[in-house]
C-alpha cells in the first residue's frame, strides 16, 4: 500500500525579496552557490507534477508552493504548473496551496489565483510594530503596509488566504493584541509558529549562520527566539479567548490538530505525529531532503532526475529517518501522559538534555505541558460533543 507524503516545493529555492532578520532558510544559498536561475526548470517542473501525482494514494493531490519568495517565479510558470496536472491528473483533484510574502501580490496575481483556486498563505507577524522589527526588505525598509495591501488585494477579490505568523520575542508579550489584529484584516484562518533558531558561534567551521538540527557544539538560541514559557501562556491566553468566543469561526491549526488527537484520529501537524519521513522538501533544482528543518547535505534523499518521489518515501534511509523520532524519544516523553499528543515535537528542537540523563527532550517541552494541561478538560468536553453528534463549537455556549 502506497503511503501518502507532502512536499513543500521550492520554486525558487531559498531566493527571497526579503531579509527577515530570523529567517533560516536565507543560508541554504551555500548549499548551491553556481546556481544560474531565479527558478525550477521546465524538465525538473514536470517530473515534480508526474511524480507527486504518482505519489499519492488518495484522490485528492496537493501542491505546496514556499521558498524562498515563490512569487518570484512569475506566473507563466504556474500557469505552467497548472497544464501539468491538468495533464497527469488522471481524474485526481488537484489542491494548489502557496505561502508567500506578499510583496509581490497584485492584480493580475489575484485573477491568476482565482482562476486557479490556489489558497494562499499569508506571512504576517502582527501589527507594524510587531511584523516590522524582524520582517523587511533587502535594504532594511519596513513591510507591514505592503502586506496589508496584499490582503486588501485578495480579500477585493474573494481569494481564500490564511495567515502564518512567527512568534520572536517581541510579538509573543502580547498575545490578545497579536490574534485581536489578525481577526481585525480578516484571518479566519491562523499559524502561530514558535521561533526557535540556534546560532552558531563565531569561529565554528559548521559552514553555516544558523545551526543544523543535530549540531550541538557552540550552538545557542537565538535572541530573537521565545523560550517555553512563553510560548506556553501565549497558547493559554489566544485559546481562552477564541473557546468562548471565536470557535467554529477562526480555525487556528494548533488547536485543530489537539482536538483531533483527543478524538484518537491522525496528527493534523507533522511536528506532532508519531513518525516524521512523509513530509519532505524539493529544491529548485530536483534535490529531495528529508524535510523542510533538515535541508542539510547528509539529509538529501535523492533528485527526481534521478529517482521518484514514491521511491525516495519507500527506501529503507527515509524508514530509518522516519523511525528516529520515535526511537530517540527520552524517558520521559515516553511516560508522559500526554504523549499521544506530540510524541516530543519536532527533533529539531530536541536538544535539552532529559532529567533522567538518557536522550534529548524538546526545547518548548515545558511550554507544550502547561498547555495541554489547561486545554485537557476543554478537549473533553469538544470530544463528548462531537461524539454525541454535536458540533464541537457549541462549547462556547456551554462556557457562556
Amino acid at each position: 500500500m502506497k503511503k501518502s507524503c507532502h512536499v513543500m516545493a521550492k520554486p525558487t529555492g531559498s531566493l527571497c525579496n526579503l531579509n527577515c532578520e530570523y529567517c533560516f532558510y536565507l543560508e541554504k544559498a551555500h548549499l548551491y552557490p553556481s546556481r544560474n536561475t531565479v527558478c525550477m526548470d521546465d524538465e525538473t517542473l514536470a517530473l515534480y507534477v508526474q511524480y507527486q501525482i504518482d505519489a499519492q494514494p488518495t484522490n485528492d493531490v496537493v501542491f505546496a508552493w514556499q521558498g524562498g519568495e515563490p512569487l518570484l517565479a512569475g506566473i507563466d510558470f504556474y500557469l505552467r504548473a497548472c497544464a501539468l496536472q491538468k495533464t497527469h491528473a488522471r481524474g485526481k483533484r488537484i489542491i494548489n496551496t502557496l505561502q508567500t510574502n506578499g510583496l509581490l501580490i497584485n492584480d493580475k496575481w489575484c485573477r491568476f489565483f482565482r482562476d486557479n483556486d490556489f489558497l494562499i498563505g499569508i506571512s504576517i507577524d502582527g501589527d507594524e510594530e510587531f511584523h516590522d522589527c524582524y520582517r523587511k526588505t533587502q535594504a532594511g525598509r519596513p513591510t507591514h503596509q505592503q502586506v496589508i495591501k496584499a490582503i486588501d488585494k485578495l480579500v477585493e477579490y474573494g481569494i481564500a488566504f490564511n495567515t502564518l505568523t512567527v512568534l520572536h520575542d517581541v510579538n509573543v508579550k502580547d498575545p490578545l493584541r497579536l490574534y485581536q489584529y489578525l481577526k481585525k484584516i480578516g484571518s479566519r484562518d491562523m499559524q502561530f509558529i514558535p521561533l526557535l533558531e540556534r546560532e552558531v558561534a563565531a569561529g565554528c567551521t559548521s559552514g553555516f549562520t544558523w545551526a543544523p538540527p543535530d549540531f550541538e557544539a557552540s550552538a545557542r538560541v537565538s535572541s530573537q527566539s521565545i523560550t517555553a514559557e512563553d510560548f506556553g501562556k501565549f497558547m493559554k491566553t489566544i485559546f481562552y479567548r477564541w473557546v468562548r468566543h471565536d470557535i467554529g469561526e477562526v480555525g487556528i491549526q494548533f488547536f485543530e490538530h489537539l482536538f483531533a488527537v483527543w478524538c484518537q484520529m491522525p496528527a493534523q501537524m507533522c511536528i506532532f505525529a508519531e513518525q516524521c519521513g512523509t513530509a519532505l522538501a524539493l529544491e529548485m533544482n530536483g534535490d529531495i531532503y528529508q524535510c523542510d528543518h533538515y535541508v542539510y547535505p547528509q539529509y538529501k534523499a535523492g533528485n527526481i532526475h534521478r529517482v521518484s518521489i514514491e521511491e525516495i518515501v519507500n527506501r529503507p534511509e527515509n524508514a530509518d529517518f522516519a523511525a528516529n523520532k520515535s526511537r530517540d524519544l527520552a524517558h520521559e516523553c515516553q511516560k508522559c501522559r500526554f504523549k499521544f499528543a506530540c510524541f516530543g515535537g519536532c527533533p529539531k528542537h530536541r536538544f535539552v538534555p532529559a532529567a533522567a540523563g538518557s536522550g534529548k527532550i524538546n526545547y518548548f517541552c515545558s511550554g507544550y505541558q502547561s498547555f495541554f494541561h489547561y486545554v485537557e478538560p476543554y478537549m473533553l468536553m469538544m470530544k463528548s460533543l462531537w461524539e454525541r453528534g454535536i458540533s464541537p463549537s457549541e462549547i462556547k455556549n456551554l462556557l457562556a
